[in-house]
């Protein structure tokens, strides 16, 4: 066999290749992260055997996904390496060197001492999933942050409309406070106008009587008439419905994506394809955890230990030291699953009679559903089972006896 190993950096990468007996193929040599650079690379590899090249690069961040993607789409076979590893063989070094030269030789021996996995199609497509369901999460995260400060501009420049919709997030709020930001505005409107935009912008349900009750309520308004708290509302407005639209179209990708994989997880009645798609997108391959505790872990879930001389605590808090998407995907879809299964509806009930709240109980649901979705995940043939009977149990029966 022959090893490609591959530092991976921003602007430029390096390459070397060494067989199996630890003969140098290729000397270490530099190329761009571009298209140029990525076929010179190729027409480097096109000198050597296609078929006992094994291609190894360390996982670092987002800078090697394009080298990933397009290697595997050209027909290679390629791996991911843990830069612990690496690591470890850089230490063992009795000369304390590190190049990006060195580096790929240390990939390659990496290569040659650790099992390794081909990365997949189906991994580039779980890799996509992940940053989308993650992107979808930063866009919501700012959504969010933009409602905050909409509410608190709303309070300087109409509070009591807020109370009269029993929120200001309501699309007919929006529309009445992009046309008029203030109390001054809103109360110098014509009443036709208002009446009419409010019955446009709830589709019926407010009719005439509810414009005359806002425009009482303006008249009396105590806001300022501050033209530069409203430009921060509209423009506010105007930013929330830009995300809206965004997050919207995410979950479309992602839906499609995941109908795309066809994954027997979506056969869990309650887990619908955004948190199924996080789910799949943030544990990738399932053969990296060796059991479901790793993976209860990796998300954060597992429980956290505080131990010091003869004491030992007896109840901790979870972790929350792995992924923030898949916990959250996690504990979104047991409240899901809890609604839709009575295996997991009976161990909420019996978490909440031993006295634990909401949010604990379905942390343990949670926990739960990783040793279902894990045991799923490495026998997909078995997905069958749940399709049988309602009982998520069954597949765990079936799983204790083999």
């Amino acid at each position: 066999m022959i090893y490609v190993g591959i530092d991976i950096a921003k602007l430029n990468h390096f390459a070397s290749a060494v067989s199996s007996d630890g003969e140098v193929m290729l000397q270490p040599f530099k190329f761009t992260n571009d298209y140029d650079g990525f076929h010179k690379l190729k027409s480097s590899l096109d000198s050597l055997d296609p078929g006992q090249l094994i291609i190894g690069l360390e996982s670092t961040a987002h800078y090697g996904n394009n080298l990933v993607e397009f290697l595997v789409l050209s027909g290679y076979k390629v791996c991911v390496i843990n830069p612990i590893q690496t690591s470890t063989l850089r230490k063992n070094n009795i000369r304390k060197t590190k190049t990006d030269k060195v580096d790929t030789l240390v990939i390659a021996k990496a290569l040659m001492m650790n099992p390794t996995r081909f990365f997949t199609k189906y991994d580039i497509s779980l890799l996509h999933l992940k940053e989308l369901g993650r992107f979808r999460m930063k866009l919501i995260k700012k959504r969010t942050q933009a409602k905050i400060q909409l509410t608190s501009y709303v309070d300087q420049a109409f509070p009591e409309i807020q109370y009269f919709f029993n929120g200001v997030h309501h699309k007919s709020c929006y529309a009445l406070l992009k046309e008029a930001p203030t109390a001054g505005m809103v109360a110098s409107m014509h009443m036709t106008h208002l009446a009419h935009l409010l019955e446009v912008a709830s589709h019926g349900h407010f009719k005439k009587d509810t414009a005359q009750e806002i425009r009482v309520l303006a008249q009396k308004s105590v806001g300022i008439n501050d033209s530069s708290v409203a430009l921060q509302i509209t423009q506010t407005i105007e930013l929330i419905e830009l995300l809206d639209k965004q997050v919207t179209t995410v979950e479309s990708d992602m839906e499609s994506l995941v109908e795309s994989l066809d994954s027997v997880i979506m056969t869990i009645p309650g887990i619908g394809a955004i948190n199924g798609g996080m789910i799949l997108g943030e544990i990738g391959d399932i053969s990296r955890f060796s059991n479901p505790s790793k993976v209860l872990a990796f998300a954060g879930l597992d429980p956290a230990v505080y131990q010091s001389g003869n004491f030992e605590a007896r109840h901790t808090k979870m972790s929350k030291r792995g992924s923030r998407p898949l916990r959250f995907a996690l504990v979104n879809a047991a409240h899901n699953v809890v609604k839709n299964n009575k295996t997991f509806n009976d161990y909420y009930a019996q978490k909440r009679s031993e006295g634990k709240s909401h949010y604990n109980a379905l942390g343990h649901c949670a926990g739960k559903l990783v040793r279902v979705i894990s045991d799923m995940l490495i026998f997909p043939c078995f997905g069958w089972l749940l399709q049988a009977s309602p009982n998520l149990e069954l597949f765990r029966s079936w799983r204790t006896h083999q």
